[in-house]
């Protein structure tokens, strides 16, 4: 029987987090069930560093909230910390203590609120006995297995609100504007935003473009009168037989995507400008689109995820993803989210073991997209 139950909110940041921990503790008191919180991720649980979580105070105000009151940390991985020895580094696991910590609280199920790197995590502490349920969080919309992540919502409507001031710019100077937006290895962000804001091109990592054929968009638009341009380009986005644009790579502990996109958006605006001699300018959304106040859609799902959890939990089913399949709520072995990334503290991410949701290529989004004559560049 569940008494005690633990929340950690891993990742980045991401709206209508907030809004399921709130979920959580509500319905948890609704069956007499303890509650608590770890600090900043697996960083908090490592450390033993927690909080107990109540409705009275902590889940007052939480649904239009932003961010995540436990916080949240994205350079841990327990099964490979890094140590320095006599100037020598080494990898040692850490998740003994971190199981340790969570029997000392007498924790019977950790929730845990996070993309796919967190979701491998939660999966190879189910390796080592811990129960775990996990809930998909991810503005990328890319964690496998559900329809729908929550924070993605709120991403595509900053995207779309970007878009449309954009387009007054774009008509009134007759110009090309781009907007690039986040999304990692999968281009979800990229399409709903520029379907939803009206783009003329849309550039997504599952289809390598073609810098000709996107230029050719634009000229005919310029043809037939329309000196204006919107192009949507996801972070991930590459040029057929070319590289995906990296900004930086971390120095990370091994287990952890080391690498941070960015860059996609100037380098196509300089070669558009090239080639056509038409002024063209990009905007790099960046953060913007991971903040801020959930919208309805995020905090509904937000809230339904939160109480399938908790139920799940009090139904003793563990080791899951929940998820949303159909348009209802659901469930997944955690197992089924890694795929073939099975072995215990290896890297999520941009691996060819990784199991990513990517943009359905023949999806109705996509049929919509192609049918009003957007151009993927390919």
């Amino acid at each position: 029987m569940v008494k005690r139950v633990a929340i950690l909110t891993n990742g980045g940041d991401c709206p209508g987090l907030n809004a399921v921990i709130r979920a959580i503790i509500r319905s948890a008191e609704q069956k007499n069930i303890e509650c608590y919180g770890f600090i900043n991720g697996y960083k908090g649980l490592l450390e033993n560093d927690y909080v107990k979580l109540n409705n009275s105070k902590r889940s007052s105000g939480l649904l239009n909230k932003g961010g995540t009151i436990i916080g949240s940390s994205n350079d841990i991985n327990a099964f490979r910390m890094k140590k320095v020895v006599k100037g020598k580094i080494t990898y040692v696991d850490k998740s003994e203590q971190c199981i340790k910590n969570l029997k000392k609280l007498k924790i019977d199920c950790l929730f845990t609120l996070g993309g796919d790197g967190t979701q491998k995590s939660a999966r190879d502490f189910t390796k080592r006995g811990v129960n775990i349920i996990g809930i998909p969080k991810t503005i990328d919309n890319d964690v496998p297995c559900t329809e729908v992540t929550f924070g993605f919502n709120t991403a595509v409507q900053t995207a779309t609100d970007a878009l449309d001031r954009l387009h007054t710019t774009a008509e009134s100077h007759e110009r090309v504007m781009i907007l690039e937006v986040m999304g990692r290895y999968a281009g979800w962000i990229a399409l709903a935003s520029g379907l939803a804001g009206g783009a003329d091109v849309i550039l997504i990592p599952e289809i390598p473009y073609d810098i000709k054929k996107v230029i050719e968009k634009i000229e005919t638009r310029n043809k037939i009168g329309k000196h204006f341009s919107l192009v949507v380009v996801s972070e991930g986005a590459k040029p057929k037989n070319g590289e995906i644009s990296v900004k930086k790579v971390l120095e990370t502990t091994p287990g952890l995507d080391s690498i941070r996109l960015g860059g996609i958006g100037e380098q196509l605006a300089m070669q558009i400008e090239d080639i056509t001699g038409q002024v063209t300018r990009n905007t790099t959304l960046g953060y913007v689109q991971r903040g801020g106040v959930p919208t309805a859609t995020d905090r509904i799902l937000s809230t339904e995820y939160g109480y399938k959890a908790l139920e799940l939990a009090s139904e003793g089913v563990f080791n899951v993803l929940v998820v949303q399949q159909n348009g209802r709520l659901d469930f997944v072995p955690l197992d089924n989210v890694v795929g073939n990334n099975t072995e215990i503290g290896a890297a999520s991410g941009y691996t060819e073991r990784t199991n990513l949701r990517k943009v359905d290529l023949n999806g109705d989004m996509m049929k919509s997209a192609r049918a009003i004559g957007i151009s993927f560049g390919d």
